[in-house]
């Protein structure tokens, strides 16, 4: 087991003891577009380790290794720039493009992780003038990686979809946690971690993502953490050359009516290195309707009525400043017997109610 880290977050000292887990799934893909016993054993695996945990790190998946590694190279190329040539790029005014930290909302350390943002899908969504031009080269790349994750992630989800309508007696089509959120979209997040004194004081927000499902690529180093004990414990997801690390979010969580798991993690660093991640969001467009797409006889709707993603996405968004309100005025109580009350006026919340578990997360 490795060392416990004393980690600060949002202003709450917390003791975070992790190891690095093999109870993660690791799976090969290989043989998953074939037809017989090897393809129903792959996708048994899938299912169940997405029912366990929401996640496993599949290799043998089909998307070019030169690739990966390209992306991860012209990566850390860019962000070895300097400050003005990666501010020509800046998010500012558009969609996408290059931030640090303390341009991001609610970040509670300034500086500890710069980030390159792509609006990738539609393909109307992209704005190219936000697109880094430096190193040469990248934008082609992230361009066909794009396309890549896109094929990847929509064969993970068939695989899902067809899982939830076996045994039922109303069959799913393959396509049917594609096609509810009607016109998906995609987003890559290039996040880069420099080397720190003190990682202690640069943990990642814990969170789960509030997409239907995120392909995560790890550049040589761990650097994610997840817990299934609402934080007393926490695991290390290990580092697997060639792997994607793929975690169900919060809407695939509703629509399968909390069947497969969405699970809190957090971004960690560490100080004898940098760290570079390169996450790929997909989720629903703003109109898409959120409920689940089979209830099973003995089950109760984990959502009590249709929900837009527009809408489900601004309820967690009001519950995660609501914690942030309540962690800041408790920081400023002299003693911690004075408590100050907030009064149910001061942040609005919806009066949609969610039966699943409230999750206090940030946003990507």
């Amino acid at each position: 087991m490795a060392p416990g880290i004393s980690g600060e977050i949002a202003g709450e000292s917390k003791l975070y003891d992790y190891e690095f887990s093999d109870e993660i799934p690791v799976i090969s893909l290989s043989g998953i577009d074939d037809v017989g016993r090897k393809k129903e054993e792959i996708c048994g695996q899938i299912v169940e380790a997405c029912e366990k945990w929401g996640m496993f790190q599949a290799v043998d998946h089909g998307v070019d290794t030169n690739l990966m590694v390209n992306m991860t190279r012209l990566a850390r190329d860019f962000f070895a720039l300097t400050t003005e040539e990666k501010l020509r790029f800046h998010m500012s005014g558009g969609e996408g493009g290059f931030s640090i930290s303390s341009h991001l909302q609610g970040e509670a350390m300034k500086d500890w992780r710069e980030v390159v943002v792509y609006p990738t899908y539609p393909v109307s969504n992209r704005d190219y003038s936000h697109w880094p031009d430096k190193p040469e080269g990248w934008l082609k790349v992230t361009a066909e990686y794009s396309e890549r994750l896109m094929g990847l992630a929509y064969k993970v989800l068939a695989v899902l979809s067809e899982a939830m309508g076996k045994g039922t007696g109303m069959g799913l089509e393959k396509d049917a946690l594609k096609n509810a959120c009607v016109d998906m979209e995609q987003k890559i997040f290039v996040t880069y971690f420099p080397k720190r004194s003190k990682p202690d004081l640069a943990l990642g927000m814990r969170h789960t993502d509030n997409e239907i499902i995120t392909l995560l690529l790890q550049d040589q180093f761990s650097c994610l953490q997840v817990t299934r004990d609402n934080g007393k414990t926490w695991v290390r997801v290990p580092f697997v050359p060639g792997a994607l690390v793929i975690n169900l979010g919060d809407i695939g969580h509703y629509l399968s009516n909390g069947r497969f798991m969405t699970t809190d993690h957090q971004g960690v660093v560490d100080s004898n290195s940098s760290k570079l991640f390169i996450n790929t969001f997909l989720f629903p467009a703003p109109h898409a309707t959120v409920y689940p797409l089979k209830v099973r006889d003995g089950e109760k709707a984990k959502i009590e009525e249709p929900i837009s993603y527009e809408a489900i996405t601004m309820r967690k968004l009001k519950d995660l400043q609501l914690d942030r309100l309540k962690k800041s005025m408790a920081s400023q109580q002299p003693s911690p017997k004075k408590k100050t009350k907030i009064a149910p006026n001061q942040v609005f919340v919806p009066k949609v109610v969610l039966k699943a578990q409230s999750h206090k997360n940030r946003f990507h």
